[in-house]
């Protein structure tokens, strides 16, 4: 069984992360044409403020006042945002971007601060100021851009089973019937399985590796998570995989503080930045580096949408 926690001693770590969740049982909703309307007045969640006027405003001076970048992180994602063993360093494709964002902000991309945060945790740190972004494999929806404001796309994942290796689980579909299903409390995950559990038991927790953990230990059955998560958990562990066919889509952006407009215009800059280049810009080279081999035939990364 492979050993796929990987714990970071040099961040910093919200209270409250790493409390157990009960399973209860998936229930259907029936909210289905609340749902549509929620889209129908939210057509594009994606669309970000174009980084065009004010770069330079209030929460941009306030990061180069205090002289880092406080940035919320996963620290348990392999590929994405890690504790790389051979380094002591933490790595991935998400922490190479927030390094990105902190050499554009201070000159420097070693002034940052990161905060590790479980799923749970992303959107409150970003509330109460406890961070500055948020770069965590972090979808946007209509749901959170009510809450918080998002960069452009950055990342398109989408929602996928993980099931031990000789499962009879086929993917999202009622070969999940009597199954005891595992997701991270707050994520889109979460969601998909409440509104749709083919008669499956959830069982949710704090970070989405812990889901991996349960499964190795035989505790649930399957894994519901962002493929690109996934992906990664399958590269650590070779008893596990991913069935079926993503059965969403989840585009990934940077995550602000509502009242931060600056900010989110000084990141989507620098993801303009980022993305240029063609096969040799900073955003293709992070995916050969950290992705492409789990993740495999991306040529491009996400086209930005913007608001105005």
């Amino acid at each position: 069984m492979a050993v796929c926690a990987l714990t970071a001693t040099a961040v910093t770590l919200l209270p409250g992360d790493g409390a157990p969740h009960r399973a209860v049982p998936a229930a259907a909703t029936t909210a289905r044409p609340a749902e549509q309307a929620v889209k129908d007045t939210c057509p594009s969640p994606e669309a970000s403020l174009r980084p065009t006027g004010d770069l330079d405003g209030p929460a941009v001076r306030r990061i180069k006042q205090q002289g880092h970048l406080t940035a919320g992180v996963d620290q348990n994602s392999y590929r994405w945002g890690y504790r790389d063993p051979a380094t002591g360093e933490l790595s991935g494709f998400d922490i190479d971007l927030v390094r990105a964002i902190a050499k554009d902000i201070l000159g420097d991309p070693q002034k940052v601060n990161f905060v590790a945060l479980s799923t749970s945790n992303r959107i409150p740190a970003l509330r109460q100021h406890k961070v500055d972004i948020v770069v965590r494999t972090m979808t946007i929806n209509c749901d959170r851009i009510r809450q918080v404001a998002f960069s452009t796309e950055y990342f398109k994942g989408g929602q996928q089973v993980m099931v031990p290796k000789g499962s009879p689980v086929t993917g999202f579909d009622d070969s999940l019937k009597g199954k005891r299903v595992c997701t991270a409390d707050g994520s889109t995950a979460k969601a998909e399985v409440e509104r749709a559990p083919h008669g499956s038991t959830l069982l949710t927790v704090t970070n989405q590796l812990d889901c991996l953990v349960r499964l190795q230990l035989g505790q649930v059955d399957a894994v519901v998570n962002d493929n690109a998560l996934a992906a990664g958990q399958a590269a650590q562990d070779p008893t596990v995989q991913l069935v079926g066919q993503p059965f969403t889509a989840e585009p990934y952006g940077v995550a602000m503080n509502l009242d931060d407009k600056d900010l989110v215009r000084r990141v989507n800059k620098v993801l303009e930045d980022y993305r240029s280049g063609g096969s040799d810009s900073p955003w293709m080279r992070a995916y050969r580096h950290w992705l492409a081999s789990d993740l495999k035939g991306i040529d491009a990364p996400p086209e930005p949408k913007y608001l105005d």
